[in-house]
């Protein structure tokens, strides 16, 4: 029997999985790096053992480090988690040879699909080996781990080198392995997948069907199960493919296949030889606790002949920081305050008042809604986001509920290139008009007001804040009575709440403020001073760093003076595992370049100036 369990890993997964340990007894280890000494996944477990450093190569992705620690703090099994060294076969068997039982799949089964050009093979499927015109487009992709890091599409063969260039680089980056490799890009695909379950004794499960269509840079935005829309015989056809490439390898434990379906065909992509972060849905609609079959099936254990029966539907949704209408940019900062309502899932690796670094991917929850209806599934977790109270760095949230609530999906009738067509409608920023009027009445309560016996009105009070990047100007007046402002009526103002009765209906605003940062609902808006400082502006064609993080690389033979092209990429960042291209904002010439490979730079920091050509 297992009675401790080392976490290789962090954040959410390593919270949810210290969960379940608890509810089986076991006691749990957790594995930090410096960046991480506070974090959550730390706190929740019974003991843990630093990693010296920050950077994933250095840390997460040791996995000597990680054995050790398992043997010093008297472990006796090690749970990878997902991401890291979840896949990494070699990893696997250095914890079998220390002596500790490894919660996962055999390292053989590990070796042969962890590395996607392995598993195609295996499944009678080979990689691009010369890419043509004829080809394109073309899907680059990084032969071991996964969650979009190390994907490129190319729809041009003179981008071919450039994007493998920059998917290797990602790749090594969070993988600690730059291969890659190409294959066709099946345009208006959807992503479905299969969770398998399997244990020592032959018994294998499939359970079921997800959809993880809504992607963005090929990572999974929401997912939900079972998928919708599939013909009984699609999706017997998958399960059988599914079970299949689990028995091909001799499997145990908790995978998934995954597939590309377009035309009523199933094309396989890979399989993943972990638990995946969607799993939770198949949980709520299997009633299985997935971690706890891992578990059960490295002690041993066998399954039942036949998986339990599947009820009603599940919707999950990923929560992270960053900025959806920027490219995707992660955010920074300190996250005040994250909440939602009861009837929801919440599996979140911070809480109130931890920061959020550069250093790992920009996830900060999942949020998963069961129900038995899809449509039910859906309202309830469009409601649930919409309500909740996320006080921090900009997150994904808006694009989350909107994208909930587009007909494309609640029909079912969405694919893979969702976020492609549906973007910019779905970032369009759209802050409550009265939101910045009840910013303004809750910082001017308690502030001096004239006395009784002036017979004269007092002059407005003018107060500015920016929000989804417009800036939005409120009046409001001191009164014998209290806080006025045209066109409302205030019927209560303090400085945590306010009450307007706008048109005969009263709606209330909780606010929070945080320095210059202020939160109306579900609404952030910045503070804004009455006169701006001149010195803050930039020259006509600044290109300012969207997120803090590392300059990995400019374009070759660039320097100043040299002439771009509008949409050019002058350099690149990398912030959260990933890597983010700056690019020309318009035709011109460069006439400044202020970053360096190597640089750290901070949000807003001045990259680089294109002066555009008249």
């Amino acid at each position: 029997m297992i009675t401790s369990v080392l976490v290789a890993n962090r954040g959410e997964i390593a919270c949810r999985i210290a969960r379940t340990c608890r509810e089986l007894g076991i006691r749990t280890v957790a594995v930090h790096s410096d960046a991480d000494e506070n974090a959550l996944h730390v706190r929740v477990a019974d003991t843990s053992v630093r990693l010296p450093g920050a950077a994933p190569a250095d840390t997460y992705l040791r996995g000597d480090l990680i054995v050790k620690a398992a043997l010093a703090a008297g472990a006796d099994a090690v749970h990878p988690g997902y991401g890291f060294l979840s896949e990494n076969a070699g990893f696997a068997r250095a914890v079998q040879d220390a002596g500790l039982v490894w919660i996962g799949p055999p390292p053989a089964a590990i070796e042969a699909m962890a590395s996607k050009t392995r598993a195609k093979h295996l499944m009678g499927i080979e990689p691009l080996h010369e890419v043509t015109e004829a080809d394109l487009p073309v899907l680059v992709k990084a032969a071991a781990g996964g969650g979009g890091r190390g994907m490129r599409v190319v729809r041009r063969l003179a981008d071919l080198d450039g994007e493998l260039a920059a998917a290797r680089a990602e790749a090594a980056s969070a993988f600690g392995d730059g291969e890659v490799f190409t294959e066709p890009y099946v345009e208006g695909g959807r992503h479905v997948e299969v969770q398998v379950l399997a244990d020592t004794h032959g018994t294998v499960w499939a359970l079921g069907t997800r959809d993880c269509s809504l992607q963005r840079r090929h990572q999974k935005v929401i997912e939900e199960a079972p998928a919708p829309g599939l013909s009984a015989r699609l999706t017997e056809e998958l399960h059988t493919l599914a079970v299949r490439a689990a028995r091909a390898v001799s499997y145990v434990g908790a995978g998934t296949v995954e597939f590309l379906v377009a035309d009523g065909r199933a094309h396989f992509l890979e399989m993943n030889t972990r638990l995946q972060v969607e799993h939770p849905v198949t949980e709520a609609v299997f009633g299985v606790d997935l971690v706890a079959e891992q578990i059960r099936a490295a002690e041993g254990h066998a399954l039942a002949p036949g998986p339990p029966a599947a009820r009603g539907h599940a919707v999950e949704a990923r929560l992270y920081a960053e900025d959806p209408a920027q490219q995707w940019a992660p955010q920074t900062g300190r996250l005040h305050r994250l909440t939602l309502p009861d009837g929801v899932r919440l599996d979140t690796g911070c809480t109130g008042g931890d920061d959020i670094g550069v250093h790992y991917d920009p996830m900060l929850a999942k949020v998963v809604a069961h129900a038995p209806t899809r449509a039910e599934a859906i309202r309830t977790l469009a409601s649930a986001l919409d309500r909740a109270e996320i006080h921090g760095p900009a997150t994904n949230r808006d694009l989350l509920v909107r994208s909930l609530r587009h007909e494309e999906f609640t029909a079912a009738r969405m694919d893979t290139g969702f976020y492609d067509r549906h973007l910019p409608e779905l970032t369009t920023p759209t802050a409550d008009p009265h939101a910045p009027l009840a910013a303004a009445l809750a910082d001017a309560h308690g502030r001096s007001r004239f006395g009784g016996w002036r017979n004269l009105a007092s002059q407005p009070q003018v107060k500015r804040y920016a929000a989804g990047g417009e800036e939005h100007e409120v009046r409001y007046r001191h009164t014998r009575e209290g806080l006025a402002a045209d066109g409302v009526r205030v019927v209560h103002a303090d400085a945590r709440l306010v009450i307007l009765d706008v048109d005969g209906v009263r709606r209330r605003f909780e606010v929070s403020r945080y320095g210059d940062r202020v939160y109306v609902g579900a609404t952030a808006l910045t503070a804004l001073p009455r006169f701006p400082d001149p010195t803050t502006e930039h020259a006509p064609g600044s290109l300012l760093a969207p997120m803090p993080g590392t300059v990995v690389r400019v374009a070759e033979g660039l320097t100043e003076g040299a002439r771009v092209e509008a949409g050019q990429p002058l350099l690149w960042l990398e912030a959260m595992k990933m890597q983010h291209r700056i690019t020309a904002p318009a035709t011109g010439t460069l006439g400044a370049l202020h970053a360096t490979p190597g640089q750290q730079v901070e949000v807003g920091a001045l990259l680089a100036v294109v002066e555009p050509t008249p």
